[in-house]
């Protein structure tokens, strides 16, 4: 996991948010790549009658049941493959919040889906900022996300989505943030 930095200035605090561009999603889109296309050349080869997989022979497989088969898994996992390195170089999720005392504003962005909300960007008032919430549930799915309470706007989430970060990290943020803009933190 890469660590965030934080750029801050005495009137800018800038926090870069980490998307879906990260190792384990290059490296699951890579898997998936590998084994669809190995699938499929599989399949392929056992309805052509010829090796067109270099590892092994698959064309001696009938290809009905078996060939369509792995023919079937060989587009699924091409088609998965081809969607995961697609969200990856879209960078869906990242961004960066920016907490600016020169302009008074607040400033979420965040990176989305092709389409009309393909950037997210909003922006409050800091006079609107009432404070920074600390959301923390431990178990089998653990929770912890820091929030912007936003007057007439309700909590606004401030963190990734999908692994929970350590606590500790967690509690630094929350309070460098709150020291920051000068609000209370709640939750901790």
């Amino acid at each position: 996991m890469a660590a965030q930095v934080t750029t801050s200035t005495d009137k800018v605090l800038r926090q870069p948010i980490l998307g879906s561009r990260r190792f384990s999603n290059m490296l699951w889109a890579s898997v998936s790549a590998i084994g669809g296309i190995g699938f499929l050349l599989a399949g392929l080869s056992s309805y052509f009658h010829k090796n067109l997989l270099g590892v092994s022979d698959p064309s001696n497989i009938q290809f009905i049941p078996q060939g369509a088969a792995l023919t079937f898994y060989g587009v699924a996992g091409t088609l998965l493959s081809a969607y995961l390195w697609f969200v990856f170089f879209l960078d869906v999720g990242g961004g960066y919040n920016e907490f600016n005392k020169e302009t008074g504003k607040v400033t979420i962005f965040r990176n989305g889906f092709v389409g009309k909300n393909r950037i997210i960007n909003f922006q409050y008032p800091l006079k609107d900022i009432l404070s920074i919430r600390a959301e923390i549930k431990e178990g089998l799915n653990p929770r912890r996300v820091l929030y912007l309470r936003v007057k007439n706007r309700g909590d606004i989430p401030l963190n990734r989505v999908g692994e929970p970060i350590p606590l500790a990290e967690l509690e630094n943020q929350g309070a460098e943030l709150a020291r920051f803009l000068t609000i209370p933190l709640e939750g901790l």
